[in-house]
């Protein structure tokens, strides 16, 4: 998945920058975390990351593979592109919330990524299972 892709407009005006996508996820991710009750530790054991990366993606110090946002979205019991979707506390507070269209492009793009990532999953499981 290319984030600049999704998120710039074009290269003299950025919509959203890196730093507010990192922000967004980091506080939908922490938000949702206590909405379930549990600690860092109990939702890096559910996905199977470190604690240090639950820490850092919450503190928007590290991005995270396709992968992590997978395995977090299921521990979290949410999807994907959920985790990129302000909140409306998050947009009272920020005024420069992501206009509808760049959200919609957001979701469109991480939607298509995983649905190819999981088309060529089942595609290796079903050639292996053929060749068994």
């Amino acid at each position: 998945m290319s984030i600049p892709n999704i998120i710039v407009v074009s290269k003299k005006e950025r919509m959203i920058d890196t730093i507010q996508l990192r922000k967004i996820l980091s506080a939908n991710i922490k938000e949702r975390r206590k909405k379930l009750g549990i600690s860092q530790e109990k939702l890096a054991e559910m996905a199977d990351i470190s604690i240090q990366m639950v820490n850092s993606i919450e503190g928007h110090r590290a991005w995270v593979s396709d992968k992590t946002l997978i395995a977090l979205s299921n521990a979290l019991g949410v999807e994907v592109f959920q985790l990129f979707t302000p909140s409306i506390e998050n947009k009272q507070q920020d005024h420069r919330s992501l206009p509808s269209h760049l959200l919609l492009k957001l979701r469109q793009d991480i939607k298509a990524d995983l649905n190819a990532d999981v088309d060529m999953h089942f595609e290796r499981l079903f050639s292996m299972n053929l060749q068994n």
